[in-house]
């Protein structure tokens, strides 16, 4: 298991893009490969172990590496919750290196501690990473009627 705790200081963000299996190169010849790095952001949510299927899915059509990302929410300052968190965690970076084991896709785990978007788009500019797979609830258009949520643009 890899700590890191790196602060990026690169301006260069990586791209975030919807998966689309009618994107995908057929072959898994990496000379023309869209990504190198993969970075997976594992939740124990269905979405997120979506995310790790669609990430490894990815990874291993492209023959690039994954990176499977945990963040400890650390504004829960109760220590229970966050070991808690560390346990989760663990299992779910675990198997996104089991998942990508049996595909022959290089899995690295990593965690990081702090507030979740942040810390994804540091790790994401510091490791260089291609693409950044994210696991996503849909929610019913009332659920967004009346709970919107905005976005700086």
């Amino acid at each position: 298991m890899s700590a890191d705790s790196d602060a990026s200081d690169s301006p260069n963000s990586p791209s975030t893009v919807t998966h689309s299996p009618a994107a995908a190169p057929s072959g898994s010849d990496s000379a023309g490969s869209l990504f190198d790095r993969v970075l997976v952001v594992t939740a124990d949510t269905d979405a997120g172990r979506a995310a790790v299927d669609a990430g490894v899915e990815i990874a291993a059509t492209h023959g690039a590496s994954v990176d499977a990302l945990y963040v400890v929410d650390t504004t829960e300052h109760w220590d229970m919750a966050v070991e808690r968190h560390e346990r989760e965690g663990e299992t779910l970076v675990e198997a996104a290196e089991s998942r990508g084991a049996a595909v022959g896709v290089d899995v690295d785990k990593w965690f990081r501690y702090g507030t979740a978007h942040e810390e994804v788009l540091d790790f994401a500019a510091s490791h260089d990473a291609d693409l950044i797979v994210v696991g996503s609830a849909r929610r019913t258009g009332l659920d967004r009627l009346v709970h919107p949520e905005t976005l700086p643009v």
